[in-house]
């Protein structure tokens, strides 16, 4: 899964001279040559763990409470769920339900 960053309005006009933006590029999703198959397992993995009673169905019930759309809290658990695998994978550690409310970023 490869992250693409894109952007339509990279300059504005400012006293009539173009002038390049402070912001940085968004986010727009995955390339196009993305792996499918890994796609449709964590989408998969997010919607069981969504609708199975356990800490993940505990943290996407979280989601929803605080007023994120179901199919967006999915697409947050299939996120989360990828940068968990990722982490637990590089590190050998195991799984701990207590650290599912730290950030990705933190978990690096």
């Amino acid at each position: 899964m490869a992250v693409v960053t894109q952007t339509t309005a990279e300059y504005v006009m400012a006293q009539g001279r173009p002038v390049r933006r402070q912001r940085a590029p968004l986010t727009r999703g995955l390339n196009q040559n993305h792996n499918r198959t890994v796609k449709n397992v964590f989408k998969g993995a997010a919607l069981a763990a969504a609708t199975r009673p356990g800490p993940l169905q505990n943290w996407y019930q979280e989601r929803i409470t605080n007023g994120m759309r179901p199919e967006l809290a999915r697409v947050t658990l299939a996120r989360k769920l990828a940068a968990l695998t990722l982490h637990l994978w590089k590190t050998g550690e195991t799984f701990d339900a207590t650290q599912l409310t730290i950030s990705a970023a933190r978990a690096r």
